[in-house]
């Protein structure tokens, strides 16, 4: 579906397949409450003080440069979503996780082994975080320090319809991820959003644990 101004497409969008669903359960059931902007296609490196004309063209091939048709895979779309900061900020938060960049659990003789995981922003403050597990089947994620605000992401992220049903999302300071014992070694995401510069962070957790089949 589609905004347009006389015949120019201002706006582009297409549903997933969730949102199609939703839509032929008619318009109660679709009720879009969230949304998120992005400028994936612009490269700011095109901006042109130098231009012969005046400032008013300094940003004319950034304006005229092709949008982007939406597709529904936020691997490839939505990286790089616009966000509110205050008025003085110089530089782009950026989310410093506390801890280990990659966490990787053995296949150890116990199944006692965990890992804390926190975050800091550098140049702007952020209040809480939100820690988003993509697949808590494979690791157990708790809080073990509270977040000084309970307020939510002010840039929305988007799981795919694979991770969604089996993510587990928090809002804390802190939180612990626990070791599972697995049939075969596996792979998830932890995905950290800074709740008031929408400045992400993401790790990888390796679960190398596995039960041992003893033969008589």
């Amino acid at each position: 579906m589609g905004f347009l101004n006389n015949t120019t497409v201002t706006v582009d969008a297409i549903l997933t397949k969730k949102g199609r669903e939703l839509l032929a359960q008619g318009t109660e059931a679709f009720n879009i409450t969230k949304f998120a902007l992005a400028d994936d296609e612009v490269d700011y490196n095109l901006w042109d003080v130098t231009h012969p004309n005046g400032s008013d063209y300094y940003g004319k091939v950034i304006e005229n440069m092709p949008l982007l048709e939406a597709i529904p895979d936020e691997n490839h779309v939505m990286r790089y979503k616009l966000v509110t900061l205050p008025k003085a900020t110089t530089k782009m938060p950026v989310l410093r996780v506390q801890g280990e960049t990659a966490i990787t659990f053995i296949n150890h003789s116990t199944t006692n082994q965990s890992r804390i995981v926190g975050a800091e922003t550098d140049f702007v403050t952020d209040s809480s975080y939100t820690f988003i597990l993509h697949d808590r089947t494979i690791v157990d994620m708790t809080i073990t320090q509270e977040a000084t605000s309970n307020s939510a992401a002010t840039t929305p992220f988007f799981l795919g319809l694979d991770d969604a049903p089996n993510s587990h999302t928090e809002i804390a300071s802190e939180v612990q991820i626990k070791v599972k014992k697995l049939g075969s070694p596996k792979s998830t995401q932890l995905t950290i959003i800074g709740n008031d510069t929408g400045a992400t962070a993401s790790i990888t957790i390796q679960n190398n644990l596995v039960n041992i089949a003893v033969i008589k």
